[in-house]
């Protein structure tokens, strides 16, 4: 049997920060929190590409895959208002940055926030329950990893 595992080592590796200004006070917590993470794995190399919304981060994530990146890590607030708005947005992105995956090739991690709330969105961008940009960032490494060792 051969048993293939990610590594938490991101040295000589690139990875790519999408991120949705929009919620600007969220984002900026899980892009630091990403940033983090990659600089308590070995990573030295990291664009962050910044965006109006998450409308726009499968499009900069698209774009970002050309240039094969070990990962991307998407990352963005979208809060639940009176209308059904943010369940559509979301799904869309989602499946969006799923297919660019798929199709490319790169990975890419999620850390897009869905939330009833900003004080929800605030206790998962590094208050009480973590910080999602952080957890996307470590995913990113493992994953990129796992897939270099798939292609051996």
């Amino acid at each position: 049997m051969t048993r293939i595992e990610g590594s938490m080592s991101g040295a000589g590796r690139r990875f790519v920060i999408v991120a949705s200004r929009f919620n600007e006070m969220i984002t900026n917590a899980l892009v630091e929190g990403a940033n983090r993470a990659l600089r308590m794995h070995g990573v030295n190399e990291v664009t962050e590409i910044w965006v109006p919304g998450s409308w726009e981060i499968p499009l900069a994530a698209k774009k970002a895959a050309e240039s094969r990146p070990a990962a991307i890590i998407a990352v963005g607030c979208i809060l639940q208002g009176a209308t059904i708005h943010a369940s559509q947005l979301s799904n869309q992105v989602a499946a969006a940055v799923c297919d660019i995956a798929l199709k490319t090739g790169v990975p890419i991690t999620w850390g897009v926030l869905t939330c009833a709330t900003q004080q929800e969105a605030m206790e998962r961008a590094g208050m009480k329950l973590g910080n999602k940009g952080e957890e996307a960032a470590r995913a990113a490494i493992e994953l990129a990893s796992a897939l270099e060792r798939i292609a051996q």
